[in-house]
């Protein structure tokens, strides 16, 4: 019998929740493991260069960190069916959504669920005893060590203020009709089998969109579709989904797309401004939303480094269509805005293996 893989985090994070669903989709044996403080966290730094939540160790003892990373590397070393489509223009279609979804869909994510009484009530409780059991102190300090430090980290530590939380919480609101009008009409984001957006998606969704109080009950009454995706996603293989027929991208990932080119895109760019200038924190405005004080990300600057990548890789004429879509949809000019992206020398070329920068501010983002 072989060994399960070894996944590190907690059962109710972001990117737990997304390698997850994708050892599931793909028929992988993993086990789940609560991370530890301190001792795990020393462990994890030690063998991978940064601590962040989750890692994964494989059956010979290695250990891997950076979700998308981890994908990719398992889905090149992993026979059966391809998570990405056949079709190259859907495939960087993708890894655009994914990509949108890990580092952009975060922000309302961490909102709803430490912003309210009710969800910070719910995290700060599960994730105390889940996580910091072994600290000799009184239940309620560390709840509150835990309340404080996320809400330092992803809230209005990183520029999510009383005067924005209307639109922070208008991406989510907005991002639900467009996901409703999709899974109304089909079972997966690009068709009749999860792709790497569907993964990708369900880091936000299922952790937190369709568990944390607040942002639960809104898709109940709202979307229903999305919630009934959510729990389609985690019960389905792909080795029993039907063969791809001929893999085109949906037009109705349109709106999609349109939030990418209007919100995510211009806030790399803002960030990646911010790193060259040297700054820790800057100030963008965004799909109509000021943030003020937002943490600068080197991971992000990568972030957008590794999508023009994936563009660049493209063979004719798929590079062709594709830039006609970007532009379609406002994404292509934001992609490309800055001429040279203010990246460390060999920065993250070490992954899945080894991480060179870490993510903002604390490193597990739940």
């Amino acid at each position: 019998m072989s060994t399960p893989l070894g996944l590190y985090g907690s059962n109710i994070s972001y990117f737990t929740g997304k390698l997850e669903n994708y050892f599931r989709v793909k028929g992988l044996d993993y086990r789940l493991h609560a991370m530890q403080f301190p001792g795990d966290a020393k462990r994890i730094e030690r063998d991978l260069g940064v601590y962040q939540m989750p890692v994964v160790q494989l059956p010979d003892g290695r250990w891997l960190t950076d979700s998308t990373k981890i994908i990719q590397w398992f889905e090149a070393e992993q026979p059966g069916p391809a998570l990405l489509p056949g079709n190259p223009v859907a495939a960087f279609i993708c890894y655009l959504l994914e990509d949108y979804a890990d580092e952009w869909l975060w922000r309302p994510a961490m909102h709803y669920r430490w912003h309210s009484v009710e969800g910070s009530h719910f995290a700060s409780r599960h994730l105390a005893d889940e996580h910091l059991g072994g600290v000799p102190a009184p239940a309620g300090l560390k709840r509150a060590f835990m309340r404080r430090r996320q809400r330092n980290g992803y809230t209005r530590g990183d520029g999510i203020t009383p005067d924005n939380v209307v639109g922070v919480e208008a991406i989510f609101l907005d991002l639900l009709k467009r996901l409703e009008a999709i899974f109304r009409r089909r079972p997966f984001l690009l068709g009749q089998r999860p792709t790497l957006a569907d993964v990708g998606f369900s880091g936000p969704f299922f952790r937190h969109f369709a568990l944390d109080p607040v942002p639960l009950e809104i898709i109940r009454q709202r979307a229903p579709a999305v919630l009934e995706w959510v729990a389609r996603l985690w019960n389905t293989r792909l080795a029993d989904c039907p063969a791809e027929v001929d893999g085109a991208v949906p037009e109705d990932l349109g709106p999609l797309l349109e939030a990418i080119g209007s919100e995510y895109l211009p806030y790399l760019n803002a960030n990646a401004a911010a790193v060259a200038a040297g700054s820790k924190r800057f100030d963008a405005e965004v799909g109509g939303v000021a943030y003020r004080g937002a943490r600068y990300s080197r991971y992000r600057v990568w972030c957008l480094a590794e999508l023009r990548r994936h563009f660049e890789q493209l063979p004719e004429p798929a590079s062709e269509e594709s830039r006609r879509l970007l532009e379609q949809h406002g994404c292509w000019r934001p992609l490309w805005e800055r001429e040279s992206l203010p990246l460390l020398p060999g920065q993250e070329e070490g992954l899945p293996f080894k991480a060179s920068t870490k993510m903002v501010g604390t490193n597990e983002r739940v």
